[in-house]
């Protein structure tokens, strides 16, 4: 590791094999867009190695960016990577992945045709933080100009309406079929969750796609660049 700008790429952490497969994948793709670009694996929770000893282990001199491989503000943006981002000089705290209307195309894409009649759940993971269920809502919007369905916003936890109510909701007010859009990086407890919420059909996670690992180092450059001089 040189004097060059390192990127931390914090992930929540996942006990699912796949899902841990699926989150590596971004990092190689970082990798593979900015060669010679040194991508530090951190989790907040779950696996190792944990973000601070991550941070911690930084040269000292070197710039360290914390890059949230997540995809709303919540408790582990504003708090576990913000405190852990505040124990060391040189080290910044880059945006989490969304919500960026790319994520709202990804999602159009992954859920496909649809019957006109049908509703979409738009389920995240949730957070007690409520500007992540503002994001949320923003994002829904996103996907709603791309799609005739409605559609309404839902969570795996933390928030309301879970995601089983809003397609309940959904089936109440007379749609023929529901979608649920799983706004979930990669397989894992909250993706197995939707499967049992009474859908017609469930997305894919967005991993895997390139444009995470491009969102991951557009907010890199960005949060270098608001660096203080």
């Amino acid at each position: 590791m040189g004097k060059e700008p390192v990127m931390i790429a914090c992930a929540h952490g996942t006990s699912n094999i796949q899902g841990q497969a699926r989150v590596n994948e971004i990092r190689a793709q970082i990798a593979e867009l900015r060669p010679g670009l040194s991508v530090l694996e951190a989790y907040v929770d779950v696996q190792q190695p944990a973000l601070p000893d991550v941070v911690g282990g930084v040269p000292s001199g070197v710039l360290a960016v914390v890059v949230p491989l997540l995809l709303t503000v919540g408790y582990h943006v504003q708090v576990d990577i913000a405190e852990a981002v505040a124990t060391r000089t040189n080290t910044f705290a880059a945006a989490p992945l969304g919500p960026d209307p790319r994520l709202a195309g990804l999602l159009h894409e992954r859920l496909g045709e649809l019957p006109k009649d049908w509703g979409i759940v738009l389920a995240a993971a949730g957070s007690s933080r409520p500007e992540a269920a503002e994001q949320i809502e923003v994002l829904a919007a996103d996907l709603a100009v791309r799609r005739p369905q409605r559609i309404v916003a839902a969570y795996g936890a933390s928030a309301e309406p879970s995601v089983p109510a809003a397609v309940a909701q959904l089936r109440a007010d007379g749609a023929a079929g529901v979608a649920i859009a799983s706004y979930l990086l990669a397989p894992g407890y909250f993706h197995d969750q939707l499967g049992a919420a009474g859908a017609d059909f469930v997305s894919a996670p967005l991993l895997p796609s390139v444009l995470l690992a491009q969102l991951a180092l557009e907010h890199f450059d960005a949060a270098l660049s608001r660096r203080d001089p």
